[in-house]
């Protein structure tokens, strides 16, 4: 969809784009800019936090900011407008400063200013009327005529005769996010150079108020502040707004649990020459900056087992009645994120070798937990694996992510009694469960697909003879 919007020969809008497939919302985390800021083509301006994960947001043109139009935490729809950029600066306009400085005189009949001669330099950089315009808004009191401007603008740029001391110095976006804030420039310390006040100095003036302002008092009203936890006055509940990440969650989990039927099955296997091959690999040259683990042979062995049983890879479509057979597995990976679980999968995990997946699974998992997994790396997943072991879990009955056939839960591999060679000896052992679409998958087909996994991982050396 198209993100961008000409305004005016002069002013840009960059809309919120659709960043996944089909998403409707996002939600504003972090402003990287501020209104005055310089922005280049493909410099990120915001962080978005979709029903998928947190995405960066590039802006494709240069300019200036000239405002934000929500504040952060807010959800914002897709196509609606985010930020405004002056993409002209240089036909900005000297009265428009002169009015940032002027000394209160006076009530006198409005009037309307006459548009500003074309071609002219900026008095400030990003603050100006559009070239199209005729007219400003009408207002109050005596203009300083064009020698005042320059005047001004000399003491803004550190050189001229000095302005009447009790007027405080600042750029008119400083002014205007002071106005805001609800600040008193007079009462701002000045850090700038030559005395001028800057955006940090109100920052500073006004804390704990919000960094991120619409431009008009009118706009203010209407955007609706970031939702807060809120807890109940005696402390004994609190409540947090279900929002981004944990929304899609529930939704998803709702919409699985009572679409598909689930069927879990389980088994409990000696993982004692896996771990042991797992030591091995990680001292093997050809395995060097590949982080090997028990989670790399067990994506391994899934494979495997699909590859024995290619009808387990399969999804439902519902509307036309169809069983859709993948030749293909992206295998998704459930990784805990401070914004709740989510799946990025393996693109054709399939055609990977050992190291190739490890480097693969390396790269996933962290970028998942840093939150910068892309919606696509989520979309178009076929099997899932989620590691319940690393919290020391046994195993779970897991819900499957919508659209996919299977999902296999890895418990904690634990050191205990077992029989191995007709005697009781310390062996690792894990339990694994395997969820499945009943209207996809019988339950032979699972329990052969089940029985695959723990046998290559029971001898390791399956993944030779069966890959």
């Amino acid at each position: 969809m198209t993100t961008m919007t000409e305004t005016s020969a002069r002013f840009r809008e960059f809309k919120m784009p659709d960043v996944g497939e089909g998403l409707t919302e996002a939600e504003i985390l972090k402003w990287f800019v501020q209104p005055g800021d310089t922005v280049t083509d493909g410099q990120v301006v915001c962080e978005v936090e979709t029903a998928k994960a947190a995405v960066e947001l590039p802006i494709p043109f240069d300019g200036v900011v000239h405002e934000l139009r929500f504040p952060e935490g807010t959800t914002v729809d897709v196509g609606e407008v985010i930020i405004a950029v002056d993409v002209a600066p240089g036909s900005g306009d000297v009265p428009a400063a002169a009015e940032a400085v002027q000394q209160p005189v006076a009530e006198a009949a409005p009037e309307a200013e006459p548009e500003a001669p074309k071609g002219r330099q900026p008095v400030l950089v990003g603050y100006g009327v559009a070239e199209t315009s005729t007219k400003r808004r009408a207002r109050k009191g005596a203009q300083i005529p064009g020698p005042a401007a320059a005047a001004v603008q000399a003491e803004l740029n550190g050189h001229g005769a000095k302005l009447p001391e009790s007027r405080p110095l600042a750029k008119p976006p400083v002014r205007k996010l002071a106005k805001d804030l609800g600040v008193d420039l007079a009462a701002v310390t000045p850090t700038g150079e030559g005395g001028v006040i800057t955006r940090e100095d109100v920052h500073a003036a006004a804390a704990p108020a919000p960094v991120v302002a619409p431009a008009r008092a009118e706009e203010a009203a209407a955007v609706p502040a970031p939702v807060a936890v809120v807890a109940d006055p005696a402390g004994r509940e609190t409540r947090v707004p279900v929002k981004g990440v944990r929304k899609a969650i529930a939704q998803a989990m709702v919409g699985s649990a009572f679409t598909a039927p689930h069927v879990t099955e389980f088994v409990t296997v000696d993982v004692t020459r896996t771990m042991k091959l797992v030591a091995e690999l990680k001292e093997d040259k050809d395995m060097a900056g590949v982080r090997v683990n028990p989670l790399l042979i067990i994506a391994k062995a899934l494979l495997v087992a699909i590859r024995r049983n290619p009808a387990v890879n399969a999804a439902w479509d519902e509307a036309n009645q169809e069983i859709v057979q993948k030749h293909y597995v992206n295998l998704g990976i459930a990784a805990a994120t401070p914004r709740g679980l989510i799946v990025p999968n393996i693109k054709d995990a399939h055609e990977k070798t050992l190291p190739q997946l490890g480097e693969a699974l390396g790269e996933l998992v962290s970028t998942a937990r840093e939150g910068k997994a892309s919606p696509a790396a989520m979309a178009g997943g076929t099997v899932t694996i989620t590691n319940v072991g690393v919290f020391g879990v046994d195993t779970g009955t897991p819900i499957l992510n919508p659209g996919e056939s299977a999902i296999l839960a890895v418990g904690a591999i634990k050191l205990q009694p077992w029989v191995h060679k007709g005697k009781v000896k310390p062996r690792q052992v894990t339990t694994l469960a395997l969820s499945f679409d009943h209207r996809l998958v019988d339950g032979e087909l699972g329990s052969r697909v089940l029985a695959d996994v723990a046998a290559v991982l029971e001898q390791p050396k399956r993944l030779i003879t069966w890959a």
